[in-house]
């Protein structure tokens, strides 16, 4: 069973471990290991190795309600990142709100499938635009299904840190990045990223890289204000703690005036 075909069967017990003891320190459950590597899951890595996509599957990265993070090693020897969305969850049921309304996505059915595949795409797409205008954030590689591969980010020896788990030595300089990002996004890319937070943006040599764009939506979506006011409140509410103060509404009004 050549690597080039199939994920080798070592790999998935090295993973089976190290997955496991990830999901045991942020205290989730057994169910949640094997919702990741279910049998359409599999298959879905399987067809990206065997398109050359990725060769193995290295370590995980991180754990969420809807999915999970791991890195991989392309068949050049280049480090990526692989998301994979669980398909047998019920955490997606709040993600409608981010589909409709978005006419990029008018033809999704309604099953928790098509959904969750229409989110992998959405991501990837969200992650072009990004990329089109030079906002920081992984650079989308492939999709296929739910599985979305992107550029690593990070050092070898481990992924860059949420910004929620650093002290920053620039948070003057890192918070108008951010602020910089959120117009840039809604001016030059029509886009809002609805879940803007310490959570969602990685610090890595002292630069902010935007993640997790599955929610975002094109200005034209009926909430869009409203998750413009939020992302701005997130950021602005964060850096309180850095003795930065900033005025929420008009940060707003000058980013949707310009």
């Amino acid at each position: 069973m050549s690597s080039d075909k199939f994920l080798r069967s070592k790999d998935l017990k090295r993973l089976d471990r190290e997955l496991e003891s990830l999901i045991s320190r942020d205290g989730l459950d057994r169910k949640t290991q094997d919702e990741v590597f279910d049998k359409s899951t599999l298959h879905t890595l399987e067809k990206l190795i065997s398109d050359r996509i990725i060769d193995i599957i290295d370590f995980p990265i991180s754990t969420g309600k809807e999915g999970n993070v791991f890195r991989a090693v392309t068949p050049q020897k280049k480090l990526v990142a692989v998301k994979i969305y669980r398909i047998n969850t019920a955490t997606f049921k709040h993600i409608s709100e981010y589909i409709i309304g978005d006419p990029r996505f008018k033809s999704v059915h309604k099953s928790k499938r098509d959904i969750i595949f229409a989110w992998t795409q959405k991501e990837f797409k969200n992650l072009q635009r990004l990329q089109k205008i030079g906002v920081l954030a992984p650079k989308p590689i492939h999709y296929l299904k739910n599985v979305l591969v992107m550029s690593y980010i990070g050092s070898k020896k481990e992924a860059a840190p949420l910004m929620k788990d650093v002290i920053l030595p620039n948070p003057k300089e890192v918070f108008n990045t951010l602020i910089k990002f959120i117009s840039k996004m809604y001016n030059d890319a029509d886009l809002v990223h609805g879940d803007f937070s310490a959570f969602n943006i990685l610090i890595h040599r002292k630069r902010p890289y935007l993640i997790d764009l599955g929610q975002g939506v094109l200005i034209e979506h009926y909430n869009a204000l409203e998750y413009l006011k939020r992302d701005i409140h997130n950021i602005v509410n964060f850096f309180n703690k850095y003795k930065i103060k900033a005025d929420e509404e008009a940060i707003f009004q000058d980013i949707t005036n310009k």
